[in-house]
């Protein structure tokens, strides 16, 4: 109001009148704004005993201003804090909203004076409150005197208190309260108070320095737990108390390093020094020294070293009344003050020995010896004592000096010697323990080296003799071959007495033991000779090779040596195939019917046993009336018209002849080395396919002839609409019987004996020219052996099925067997015309030998054997 009415006056001074009525009006009718006050719970007004919680998040809306003005004005809030203070609040000045901008602790300000104001633009009011800021649980305990570390007597009693751990949380209420804990409790020594902080030792425990000198206690202090951000949280902390064990004057000496044994020597002197024991207080923390001292059993003529433990000798040896001495000796502790305390005794035990100065010596038939031989032969029964052998040991020391050790040192475990230990004097056995070791092929002479060394004395005297053994040979082995199998190739037509495979076997024996004599034998040997002493396998002379005949050979080649002791070794042999027989058509002159769009096939046939020398290629070599008309398959021997001939009158604009009639030359060569090849005249008539009897049936059977795929697909389309058709007649008398009500009588069935089918055309005329090229075979009856059956693949050539079969297994030679016979199987299909019917000459060489089956298996399991031994041997 000061200010307003300053502004009244500074703009009235020119009226002096009129200002005094005006100020008149305007101090009746302006009043300053106030707050509400709505007490200390409320969240609008003045902030009047307004409180908040330590944990309320930055940005949170915490208090909203309210007022008002007497006269109806707008008001404005305001906000501020006294100089050098943080700003932890802002107002929005038109709603009064008031936002925590800065994170609060009340272990730092536990109250925050603020200045509010409220003004309506001409008064304005300000207010001080205090803003109080409430605890939330978010402070740990903080210790005040851990970590630590502290000492301890070991003999400090259980039960008794060692230390007071303290810890101090600044929050208030529960979250203030501080509770104390050990980490492990079950398997310390120690015990916590958990109120007071009070830390003892368990009841029923003790504290012993040798075995542990460092305790380790981990304290964990944990408050009452407290509201954070609307949850319970404890808070908790933890510190190391770190307990060092003092020790005590509790335990008595040790000796070190018992149990203690000293000798006396025939040579020992007067003073002479026997042994020294060393003793150490048990309480390595402060130990006290030690004084040495005779319990007992000295008999006065040994003396002890109080200070450092040296036993000593006060006689001559030769004095001694016994041979051992069981001394006790005592370990006292010596006080700081000279008292003698705890006390340990032990054992010393001395004996009287002999002096080690003689070494084991080998003595033979005539005196000390160093080395024994001996003649024998190999392989002796394994046990044999071998008596041509007379050796003696003996040490002439007495005791302990003339114990000593015996063994043999050589190559592997072939002998053993008996006994192994000896005292003073014994008679030496040597024994064979591996007989299969001693092998005059390998070792002529053995020699070992006799090993006798002491045991129990520092001196460890010892001495050598040598073993020699001269090892005679008996025939103890079997001749062997170099190679478990052999493999040989020989041309076919070879002439006799042709070598074939030489083999070759050894036997490591000596003299005529070595010598080895060699013979075949085996169902395939009969064409084979070999020579005894060389072992050089040649052909008969009046045997002939031919691979047509037969192409595989094996036998059992048999080294043995004097004494009638073998081994054997397989032979295979292969009769390498030569080109010695030309191709061979079934005739010279061969008429063929060739029906436009059909090929006619002509074959001729190699008598050779091998590829390439029974490969036939043909070629056409010369055609009348004209040589442009015909092609033929290189591999196949089918003959076909050009592809632009399409009809016979094309056939009539080439030739310009009523008769469409070809003579050809054709030629059929091998492709072995060197080459051979045979040339036949085929005579062929041309002709178009003329519809069969049957109408459409035979006509579309005759076209499909070489596609049986769709006569197959015809076949299935009619029996599947056979099967249809039955279904549904099938459903409709079902149904029928069904809604008549009727109960059928039981039927029986009886089977006819069905006819075997014909697929002969049903549609078909007896009388049609074409029914004399219909050619019918029988199938052949199944046989017991196996067979191959070469199918007939030329249809316009009317050759029947060939069965061969399989020869026997491999035996000795024979003649070769008579031509398989010729059964004629069932076929049905017709051809328009035919000038010839051509018959296949037979073959001398199936197809498949069953002999080349089992030579190959029996070379394949000798080679896995072969490789099982190998495995077996690495």
């Amino acid at each position: 109001m000061t200010s307003f009415f300053r502004m009244k006056n500074v703009k009235i001074l020119h009226f002096p009148l009129l200002f005094v009525f005006v100020h008149a009006c305007f101090a009746q009718a302006d009043f300053a704004p106030f707050f509400y006050d709505n007490g200390p719970y409320s969240y609008n007004g003045n902030m009047a005993l307004f409180s908040l919680s330590e944990d309320t998040a930055v940005g949170t809306q915490i208090y909203c201003l309210n007022g008002s003005d007497p006269e109806g004005q707008e008001v404005r809030y305001g906000l501020s804090f006294d100089p050098g203070s943080k700003e932890y609040f802002r107002v929005n000045f038109k709603t009064g909203n008031i936002t925590l901008v800065e994170k609060l602790d009340r272990e730092k300000h536990d109250s925050i004076d603020v200045l509010v104001s409220i003004t309506d633009g001409q008064s304005k009011v300000v207010e001080r409150v205090t803003v109080f800021v409430m605890d939330a649980n978010d402070e740990k305990p903080e210790f005040q005197n851990m970590p630590a570390i502290i000492d301890v007597l070991e003999t400090t009693e259980s039960g008794s208190t060692i230390y007071k751990v303290e810890a101090v949380d600044r929050d208030t209420g529960s979250g203030g309260s501080v509770t104390y804990f050990l980490l492990n409790p079950q398997t310390s020594l120690f015990a916590m108070d958990r109120n007071s902080g009070v830390l003892r030792i368990k009841s029923g425990e003790t504290l012993d320095y040798e075995k542990t000198k460092t305790h380790f206690v981990t304290v964990i202090a944990k408050d009452g737990g407290g509201n954070v951000n609307g949850k319970e949280q404890f808070m908790s902390s933890s510190a190391t108390l770190t307990i060092n064990v003092i020790d005590a004057q509790d335990t008595p000496p040790v000796f070190i390093g018992t149990p203690y044994f000293g000798y006396v020597y025939e040579i020992s002197v007067p003073g002479s020094e026997i042994f020294t024991v060393v003793a150490k207080d048990g309480d390595v923390g402060s130990p006290n020294p030690i004084q040495y001292s005779f319990d007992n059993g000295d008999d006065g003529v040994f003396s002890i070293n109080k200070t450092s433990g040296c036993i000593t000798l006060l006689t001559h040896p030769m004095y001694l009344k016994r041979e051992i001495f069981n001394i006790k000796v005592k370990a006292t502790e010596v006080s700081p003050e000279g008292r003698l305390l705890d006390s340990g005794v032990t054992t010393v035990v001395i004996r009287v020995v002999d002096l080690n100065n003689n070494p084991p010596t080998f003595y033979g038939e005539s005196g000390p010896q160093n080395m024994f031989q001996l003649t024998m032969y190999e392989h002796p029964p394994e046990g044999e004592i071998l008596r041509g052998l007379k050796i003696t040991v003996n040490d002439s020391d007495q005791g302990a000096n003339a114990k000593f050790n015996l063994r043999l040192i050589g190559p592997g475990r072939m002998l053993r010697v008996v006994p192994q230990t000896v005292l003073n004097e014994a008679q030496v056995t040597i024994l064979v323990e591996d007989s299969a070791a001693m092998d005059f092929e390998k070792h002529q002479f053995i020699t070992y080296k006799l090993l006798a060394v002491e045991i129990d004395t520092p001196e460890r005297f010892s001495a050598t003799a040598d073993i020699v053994i001269h090892l005679l040979d008996t025939n103890d082995n079997a001749p062997k071959f170099s190679s478990e199998y052999y493999i040989a190739r020989i041309p076919e037509n070879s002439p006799g007495g042709s070598n074939v495979v030489s083999v070759t076997a050894t036997d490591p024996d000596s003299g005529p033991w070595g010598d080895v004599k060699y013979s075949i034998y085996g169902s395939g040997a009969e064409l084979f000779l070999i020579q005894p002493a060389s072992g050089i396998i040649y052909t008969q002379p009046w045997a002939t090779l031919d691979a047509e005949v037969r192409s595989k050979y094996n036998f059992y080649v048999k080294a043995e040596d004097a004494e009638g002791k073998y081994s054997l070794a397989e032979i295979f042999v292969t009769v390498l195939d030569l080109n010695d027989h030309p191709p061979a058509f079934n005739e010279n002159f061969l008429e063929k019917t060739m029906v436009i769009g059909a090929p006619v096939r002509i074959e001729a046939v190699d008598q050779d046993a091998e590829i390439p020398n029974n490969v036939i290629e043909y070629a056409i070599m010369k055609a009348e009336p004209d040589n442009n008309i015909f092609d033929i398959n290189v591999d196949t021997g089918e003959i076909m018209l050009k592809s632009y001939i399409k009809s016979m009158a094309i056939i009539h604009n080439i030739t310009k002849q009523s008769d469409c009639t070809w003579s050809l030359v054709v030629q059929a060569r091998d492709r072995g080395q060197p080459s051979f090849s045979t040339t036949a005249v085929i005579k062929i008539d041309i002709t178009e396919a003329t519809q069969l009897s049957g109408g459409p049936l035979g006509s579309f059977l005759m076209q499909s002839r070489n596609n049986p795929l769709q006569i197959v697909g015809l076949l299935a389309g009619v029996i599947s609409l056979m099967v249809v058709v039955t279904v549904i007649i099938s459903t409709a008398t079902f149904m029928r019987n069904k809604k008549s009500n009727r109960i059928l009588p039981n039927r029986r069935v009886r089977r006819r004996k069905q006819d075997p089918w014909n697929l002969s055309n049903p549609f078909k005329k007896p009388e049609n020219p074409a029914e004399k090229f219909r050619v019918e075979e029988e199938e052949p009856e199944p046989e017991p052996e196996p067979e191959v059956i070469v199918e007939n693949v030329n249809y316009n050539n009317n050759i029947s099925n060939v069965v061969r079969y399989w020869p026997s297994p491999p035996r000795a030679p024979c003649p070769p067997p008579p031509p398989p016979p010729y059964i004629q199987g069932e076929r049905h299909w017709s051809i328009p015309t035919v000038s010839a019917t051509v018959a296949i000459k037979p073959k001398k060489k199936p197809v498949m030998k069953r002999q080349d089956t089992v030579n190959l298996a029996l070379v394949s399991e000798l080679k896995m054997r072969l490789e099982q031994k190998k495995m077996l041997k690495h």
